[in-house]
């Protein structure tokens, strides 16, 4: 049995029950942050915020009458149907209504609203992924500087006075130099003192033991006035270095066809990979670009809005948009600063004379610059052929099949529905278990 504790509790409680919640409910979390991604354009697609969940799968357990036996009575308002000792037959389908709609039998529910911050989200969306490659690293510019400790010096700013450092030197140099101890000139004063005061002994004998101790202390005294607590070459202060800052960072380029074969569900399905491969690299990377290159026969950079949205005819000539990934790459994102992640959507037609010349570039251009590259040819939904009949791969599979066996590090799937995106991504970003691991487990 589960207890769910509504007692009010300043003191932090609601945090443990939304981790507690959280638990419980994460498949139903992780399903509504996939689906509220894809309303989203691609660079606030890892934002926090609210989802939607149903109702039924977050009833919280509740402690109620058994309804098997006893005698129970209701008053129910406004019955103006019903007599005392009237069997009233089971409403179909249950009491009460659910969403929007209207119910004739109760009250209406409606899907529960859940917030979540950008930690919360990302991390639900990218659990157990893994990026091939993170190898690069840019030394930012002089104005992008990190301040390291790098010892101590003799000479700084009061805010940077090393203190513990400064007492060790005072305490090495006075053990050293043989400092008296303020402790030890007070026992020798309270010594005499105890002498001078004692009259039992005589003066003689006491005369020549007050003489030394006074010379004593007068020794003493004058070694602790020449020999300082705390002396200027003590003084030590925490010195820092300005190194240049490693930034890690990327660039993201979006290669898609937009003749008048793809359709718009195609493009939704390009959309969503590239929204996935988004929110991947920003977890990955403090700063990712995004480079949108859409094509027919030509090629063209543009912003987000067009290369989704903008309708677009002509021929298809996927070399283009290589040849316009190269240029992007040569004018703004020097393969030795940038990361560089390359991800194409295609329902795969190309012309036929243009295949060479893609699989060329792409072999001894694009891939040797590129961290990772993804093909990903979408298709119709609920596309189906007769039995027996074998579809014939389209000519951007077949060409990019030889580069694959070439040994090329160049990723291929195909999608036909959104629920295949998901799966799609996690199999080309899944976690490689080492072969040890693997045999041992």
């Amino acid at each position: 049995m589960h207890i769910v504790d509504r007692r009010l509790n300043p003191g932090g409680k609601s945090l443990a029950n939304r981790q507690r919640f959280m638990r419980r409910a994460k498949s139903l979390i992780r399903k509504a942050v996939h689906e509220s991604s894809a309303s989203r354009s691609i660079k606030d697609a890892d934002k926090g915020g609210e989802i939607t969940l149903p109702i039924h799968g977050v009833h919280e357990p509740t402690l109620r009458r058994g309804g098997s036996g006893g005698m129970r009575e209701y008053l129910l308002p406004g019955n103006k149907e019903y007599a005392e000792g009237d069997r009233i037959s089971r409403p179909q389908g249950g009491a009460g209504g659910r969403g929007s709609e209207g119910s004739p039998e109760g009250d209406g529910q409606d899907d529960f609203r859940f917030a979540l911050t950008q930690e919360e989200f990302v991390d639900l969306f990218l659990e157990d992924l893994e990026l091939p490659d993170l190898a690069k690293r840019r030394v930012a510019d002089t104005e992008n500087l990190s301040w390291n400790r790098a010892g101590y010096s003799v000479s700084g700013s009061p805010a940077n006075l090393a203190l513990m450092r400064t007492v060790r030197n005072s305490l090495s140099r006075r053990i050293a130099l043989k400092r008296p101890k303020t402790s030890e000139i007070e026992r020798l004063t309270e010594e005499l003192e105890a002498l001078e005061a004692d009259d039992e002994q005589p003066l003689a004998d006491r005369a020549v033991r007050i003489s030394a101790l006074r010379e004593e202390i007068d020794r003493a005294t004058r070694r602790a006035n020449l020999i300082p607590y705390i002396d200027p070459l003590d003084v030590r202060y925490k010195r820092f270095e300005a190194k240049p800052k490693p930034m890690a960072q990327a660039v993201m380029f979006c290669l898609m066809d937009v003749s008048g074969s793809m359709t718009e569900h195609m493009k939704d399905l390009a959309k969503r990979f590239y929204i996935l491969l988004y929110i991947f690299l920003k977890r990955r990377y403090k700063h990712v670009d995004v480079v949108f290159i859409r094509h027919t026969h030509q090629a063209q950079e543009v912003d987000e809005d067009t290369f989704f949205y903008s309708p677009e005819t002509g021929g298809t000539v996927v070399s283009t948009a290589l040849d316009e990934m190269l240029r992007v790459v040569s004018e703004r994102y020097r393969p030795e600063d940038w990361n560089i992640y390359g991800a194409q959507a295609s329902d795969g037609d190309n012309t036929s004379s243009d295949n060479d010349r893609t699989a060329s570039l792409l072999t001894r251009a694009i891939l040797p610059i590129c961290q990772y590259y993804a093909y990903l040819e979408v298709g119709r939904e609920g596309e189906s052929f007769p039995p027996g009949f074998v579809r014939r791969e389209s000519d951007l599979w077949q060409t990019y099949s030889l580069v694959v066996r070439s040994g090329a590090p160049l990723a291929m799937r195909k999608v036909n529905h959104r629920r295949d995106i998901y799966p799609v991504f996690r199999d080309l970003f899944a976690k490689k278990v080492p072969a040890g691991a693997e045999a041992s487990h």
